[in-house]
């Protein structure tokens, strides 16, 4: 999954197998006022309730009020099939639209659990993985008042598979459904044949390609919720106003500027294990410069009292909000990191030499990320703590967020590419990104390269990061995984299946090997207990025999709340609020 903020993206991940509730660890210390134990950030945990049951009611939880939400990011495309940013996904999620699975904050656990949403249990598998059933609750209504039925998710299921339509979305339906390698998606494809979902009666039948032990994480993606086919879902509209199966559905909305959350009157909390309506509605703003947002959370004025951010409070301003009890910090499976673009940077000697010559302090230093909570020097691909992990330098000799501009100029030399040109995107409308643009770009010539930035704006830096043919030889990236599992690291970003159908998708490198891909694949056949540690092998070989990219750093969150605000806590598998849990104490 990426991050909400486009110019460095992220993915989560942990154990693999699916438990009954309990098992695994939330992988340290959330509690604001607190540092963060980095050391297991990769694990978020086992935890499973399959027999939950709906209302949710939270103790001393009030009805009303207005919460307003500010953010420097705005937010990408809001269909549900392509919603794969960290905000995007986690608002639609949790407020908005409902999938055949959900996952809900547990604050005996202190970690998030899966439980059902639509689906009246996690789902049913054959013996091998490659079937699931689930069956649908009933009573479950559209904004509109019209129910949803057995159809809508197959509907929904099938247009999951439109990649030519929906680029930016997540591939899993692609890469597991049964014919998703030739299947092209309800627009892209009309004469095709969707083949993977069968419907009797309330019960709907997933078909795989192959075994797919993970399919109640994918199920909680909105991809994986219900869309009334036919005219009133055509993309160029749905994306502006998805409709709402959750407790709030759209308002007003302005694309990368505002959003209004208001209110779903069909919504029944009998028929929903997870979600809560206690705000009256959400307010949001985007656009919002940094300095800003922590100058307004910190006075905490007025409406700012029951203001949240999801951004995470610059360095210099950490420990004033840390005293004020109004900061949450926590850890998820984040790797941000550098990827070259593998058609075009073919030498790794110039990969090394980046890896060398990047100012991993400076830049940490220009973009406010605060050492050891939003910034742990990364190497492997897979952060610490996912199971299978091993640890190693990718470069040989290269330690962990160090800068040698005398060595990145000889492996330059070597190679015979002193001045190499290196061109990149960066926001000229995030001061942020400017400071760090500066720093790189000043690193990448004193190393020997002839750095070329190019400027693009918040707005449309995704679009562009997203399209194989723009003028740039580096882009910015990072990763989220999407469940627990390392087939939520490899696959995605560094997969053939997106090179193959000429998108960028996750794989910013756009890497594609098929020595590696082989072995992907043979991963995804093993025993699940063998999987962990294959996939830790997997993530040494590619990064020190290919370097198809380099970790810049792993990522925790530190975000900001108002004293009005109540029942804040931190989606460890995603880095977002516990949107379920807020309501304002007026």
């Amino acid at each position: 999954m990426r991050l909400k903020k486009p110019i460095i993206a992220i993915a989560a991940a942990g154990a693999l197998a699916l438990t009954a509730c309990g098992g695994g660890d939330d992988g340290g210390e959330r509690e604001s006022g607190t540092d963060v134990n980095q050391d297991d950030a990769g694990n978020t945990g086992d935890f499973t309730d399959p027999e939950r049951e709906g209302p949710v009611e939270i103790e001393g939880a009030k009805e009303g009020g207005t919460v307003k939400v500010i953010s420097q990011a705005g937010l990408n495309t809001m269909d549900p099939t392509e919603a794969y940013y960290q905000n995007t996904w986690s608002m639609l999620a949790n407020l908005v639209t409902r999938s055949l699975t959900q996952m809900v904050y547990d604050e005996e656990q202190d970690a998030m659990v899966l439980v059902p949403d639509l689906a009246t249990d996690l789902g049913t598998p054959n013996d091998d993985y490659t079937e699931w059933t689930f069956t649908l609750r009933e009573g479950v209504k559209y904004e509109n008042g019209e129910e949803v039925t057995p159809e809508d998710i197959a509907f929904g299921l099938q247009r999951s598979m439109d990649r030519e339509q929906f680029p930016e979305g997540p591939s899993y339906s692609n890469e597991y459904f049964l014919g998703g390698d030739e299947y092209g998606g309800p627009y892209s494809d009309p004469k095709g044949e969707f083949e993977a979902v069968e419907i009797n009666g309330m019960d709907i039948t997933i078909k795989m390609a192959k075994p797919f032990p993970d399919m109640p994480y994918w199920g909680t993606f909105p991809a994986m919720g219900p869309i009334p086919e036919g005219p009133e879902s055509d993309p160029a509209k749905y994306r502006l106003h998805p409709l709402a199966t959750g407790p709030y559905m759209f308002g007003e909305y302005t694309p990368e500027k505002s959003l209004t959350l208001v209110r779903n009157p069909e919504w029944d909390p009998a028929t929903d294990p997870g979600r809560t309506q206690y705000p009256d509605e959400y307010v949001m703003e985007f656009d919002v410069q940094s300095a800003q947002i922590d100058e307004i959370m910190i006075n905490d004025q007025g409406e700012a009292q029951t203001t949240i951010s999801y951004d995470d409070v610059l360095a210099e301003d950490y420990r004033e909000m840390e005293e004020t009890g109004r900061l949450a910090v926590g850890t998820f499976p984040l790797t941000s990191y550098w990827a070259p673009d593998y058609r075009k940077i073919t030498d790794i000697r110039i990969r090394q030499a980046l890896a060398w010559a990047y100012p991993y302090a400076d830049a940490d230093l220009a973009g406010g990320y605060i050492e050891g909570v939003t910034s742990v020097p990364a190497t492997s691909l897979m952060p610490p703590g996912t199971p299978g992990r091993t640890d190693f330098n990718p470069v040989e000799g290269h330690e962990p967020h160090s800068t040698d501009p005398e060595k990145a100029r000889e492996l330059l030399e070597e190679a015979g590419e002193v001045g190499y040109e290196i061109s990149w995107l960066y926001a000229k409308d995030d001061p942020l990104s400017v400071d760090v643009k500066d720093v790189v770009q000043a690193a990448l010539k004193e190393a020997g390269f002839t750095p070329k930035p190019v400027a693009t704006t918040v707005a449309d830096f995704s679009t562009l990061r997203s399209d194989p043919d723009t003028d740039v030889n580096v882009r910015s990236g990072g990763w989220i995984a999407d469940w627990p599992s390392g087939a939520t690291w490899f696959p995605p970003v560094l997969g053939c299946t997106e090179v193959d159908k000429g998108v960028v998708g996750a794989n910013y490198s756009i890497f594609c090997e098929q020595e590696i891909e082989d072995e992907i694949t043979r991963i995804q056949t093993l025993p699940l207990e063998e999987q962990p540690d294959a996939w830790g092998a997997l993530d040494e070989k590619i990064m020190t025999e290919y370097l198809p990219l380099f970790g810049i750093r792993y990522g925790g969150v530190a975000q900001m709340y108002g004293s009005k605000i109540e029942g804040y806590h931190i989606d460890n598998t995603i880095g977002m609020p516990t949107w379920k849990n807020i309501w304002v104490n007026e």
